[in-house]
């Protein structure tokens, strides 16, 4: 069990394991949410937005019919080129 004392200011110390198993740094943001059963969950907000933009994009590459990392990096170099932005 880790515990941490809120501040005057609300803040808190995050233990040094919880911010090991959350692979948190220094200025990194964490997300609070609520699940179903009303306990408060504690997440690193940066990488679950990097695995939220993951999943968004999983599969997009080959719906676009882009084979390798080469397929992408030439279409990025084509848009690049071309002035395009979507």
């Amino acid at each position: 069990m880790n515990l941490a004392k809120v501040s005057a200011n609300g803040q808190i110390t995050v233990p040094v394991e919880i911010r090991k198993k959350l692979k948190l740094r220094e200025g990194d943001k964490l997300l609070f949410v609520e699940n179903a059963q009303g306990e408060i969950v504690i997440n690193n907000a940066s990488e679950t937005a990097i695995l939220k933009a993951q999943r968004a994009f999983a599969g997009a590459a080959e719906q676009a019919g882009l084979q390798s990392e080469d397929d992408v990096q030439q279409l990025v170099d084509e848009i690049r080129h071309s002035g395009k932005r979507t």
